[in-house]
């Protein structure tokens, strides 16, 4: 038996793809957001470019996620996707918090999950952000052993989705703790068929494996 979980970042347009195909492959996922960057007044926004590709991912308007995102676990990416070590800790902490109870009042369920953006973490804030009650903080480094973390805030995952050796990754992941934890970003597929149907592939043979059981990234952690 392998364990199996995921999550994406930043509540962008291309979530609704991504979420009616997790659905399709009964796959679970958490999605990481920021509350302060989806408008207020309900309607979608653009603003930024994906590297150089000129693609420009949008945002989900606020009523939205709900809807976007039922059925599937959320998680702070705290309110404005600030980095830990560039603003004051206590700053730092309000975000993380603050985007935690918005997200917990909206699902009406308990969101103890945190992505660090851009992956930046100190020890100063992951302890802070442990005894404000959260449960795990996800990284952007990679561990062949996903249990192994010292800290659960600071808590590594097996790849990126797009890793040339996510399959690699997968079966070092059976022959350690049996633990296999991606993540990513929905947009970094843009409107690329090939890609979407490459994540769409991996999807459909992480379900058909009887090995595999898709957990709550929460479950990581216990």
């Amino acid at each position: 038996m392998i364990k199996v979980a995921q999550c994406w970042d930043d509540g962008v347009l291309n979530d609704i793809k991504l979420t009616d195909l997790c659905r399709k492959y009964n796959a679970k996922a958490t999605f990481n957001l920021n509350p302060a960057l989806h408008s207020a007044k309900n309607r979608r926004t653009t603003g930024w470019t994906y590297r150089d590709s000129g693609y420009c991912p949008g945002k989900l308007a606020w009523n939205e996620i709900k809807d976007v995102y039922a059925g599937f676990d959320v998680a702070s990416h705290t309110m404005c996707h600030c980095n830990a070590g560039d603003v004051d800790d206590k700053v730092f902490l309000a975000e993380a918090a603050d985007a935690k109870k918005i997200l917990e009042d909206m699902f009406q369920k308990e969101c103890p999950g945190f992505a660090w953006p851009c992956g930046k973490y100190t020890r100063e804030t992951a302890d802070m952000l442990q005894e404000a009650g959260f449960a795990y903080g996800r990284t952007v480094e990679n561990t062949d052993r996903v249990s192994g973390f010292t800290h659960p805030m600071i808590l590594h995952s097996s790849c990126h989705f797009q890793d040339e050796n996510f399959w690699q990754a997968f079966e070092r992941a059976k022959q350690t703790d049996g633990l296999f934890y991606f993540w990513g970003h929905s947009y970094e597929m843009m409107d690329d068929r090939k890609l979407w149907d490459d994540f769409e592939d991996k999807l459909r043979r992480l379900s058909a494996d009887p090995e595999v059981q898709w957990i709550p990234t929460t479950d990581l952690v216990k």
